[in-house]
């Protein structure tokens, strides 16, 4: 494949997890008896830049469809994160009545709500018709299109130009990487502020996080690389925070290149020399995560087998695409995992996609009484301990597999 940044050939793979479906294409119980697609799932590091990608297997237009499954409002955690992100930056930008938000990738209104309530104009943009629904049955307008140049030509038309653009685990959901960035700079008014927050490739590396890996994450990012692509279309990152959500995320702040009002902090030099320090920018610091991902693998099904050997049910919580990318690259099926439960009643009465696990509500958790219960999205693993803390009445054990099989 070519680098989706600079469209010269990529040769040096990453990590190979094999072959699979997209990693939220539920399937019905009608679905079951018929073909089922999958798609390579092999990642590549430019020598050049130090992206982490993988090609566009399976097309963004038919992974962000009108039924998409993935709705953020199910999370607590995520709408605490959310409202915490629309109080920080109405404050620290100043915004109010005459200013106005654009959310990319903007979901079901998960945190447009919070900068609505404040009374500050908002404007969405989903490209999944039935999510985009839900965000407009609460009041807040959203246009159904995927973000890019032309969107943002249209949004300048409307008079919608943006004081703050707000993407939130869409960068690396982006196949036309420079069209997206192009567009960050149309929309975005001369003073304006734009934040991104994406899973910091550093933490995939060195904690594991081999199933935050799916086809509709096509880049993976250093700030060293979010920063490159940033520049190379007139957009400078000013500030970087480091977030402790989905395992290890950083949010970048970026303004036009030409806007001496927002002095850089001293916070993106140091990050980005820990980065050089953990060698990064070296092919050599990519070479040998296979291995440490076929550790997990080996570890996880060795679970599941002695607990099948020994009797013992075990569950899984939470149809996260997450678990998908774990539950295929492992080879788990139903045998083995009989079912998850997920609180998304989008969801439910539905199977994973590839291991044809089905998808449950909690009651299953109270009648089945697992003695274990695996937290397929370890990353709100805390919220969801809280949640079934009653399962330890009977015994049950919790346990995630990333980034090494523990039994908490």
């Amino acid at each position: 494949m070519n680098c989706r940044f600079d469209n010269r050939p990529l040769t040096e793979v990453f990590v190979d997890l094999g072959f699979s479906p997209p990693s939220n294409a539920f399937l019905t119980r009608e679905q079951l008896e018929g073909p089922e697609v999958y798609y390579p799932l092999k990642l590549y590091v430019s020598e050049r830049t130090f992206l982490v990608q993988i090609a566009e297997y399976k097309k963004a237009a038919d992974i962000f469809t009108h039924d998409y499954a993935y709705f953020s409002s199910f999370s607590t955690t995520w709408l605490k994160h959310a409202e915490a992100y629309a109080t920080m930056a109405a404050a620290r930008f100043g915004l109010g009545r005459n200013s106005q938000v654009v959310e990319v990738a903007s979901n079901d209104g998960y945190l447009l709500q919070y900068f609505q309530q404040q009374g500050i104009p908002v404007l969405g943009v989903e490209p999944s018709a039935n999510v985009a629904a839900a965000a407009q049955a609460k009041g807040i307008e959203t246009w159904v299109d995927f973000f890019g140049a032309d969107l943002a030509r249209k949004l300048v038309s409307s008079g919608r130009q943006a004081d703050l653009i707000a993407g939130n685990n869409v960068f690396a959901h982006v196949p036309d990487l420079n069209d997206f960035v192009v567009g960050l700079k149309i929309a975005l008014k001369p003073q304006g502020v734009i934040t991104l927050e994406f899973p910091h490739l550093l933490q995939l590396v060195e904690h594991n996080q081999f199933d935050t890996i799916y086809h509709e994450h096509f880049s993976y990012f250093s700030l060293h690389s979010a920063a490159l692509v940033l520049r190379r279309h007139g957009l400078e990152v000013f500030d970087v925070d480091e977030l402790p959500t989905h395992g290890g995320s950083l949010r970048v702040y970026a303004r036009h290149m030409e806007d001496t009002t927002k002095p850089t902090s001293p916070q993106v030099a140091s990050l980005l020399a820990k980065e050089n320090a953990r060698d990064l920018c070296s092919l050599d610091y990519y070479r040998g995560f296979q291995g440490k991902v076929n550790k997990v693998k080996d570890a996880f099904l060795r679970f599941l087998l002695e607990r099948k050997a020994a009797g013992e049910k075990v569950a899984a919580y939470g149809a996260a695409a997450k678990g998908n990318t774990l539950l295929n690259y492992c080879g788990v099926r139903p045998d083995l995992l009989p079912f998850v439960v997920d609180a998304s009643p989008h969801k439910q009465g539905k199977f994973l996609p590839g291991s044809h696990i089905p998808v449950v509500d909690e009651s299953f958790i109270r009648s089945e009484r697992p003695a274990f219960i695996v937290i397929l999205p370890w990353n709100i693993q805390d919220e969801i301990i809280r949640q079934l803390s009653y399962a330890r009445d009977w015994g049950a054990r919790f346990v995630v597999a990333i980034p090494q099989l523990t039994i908490l």
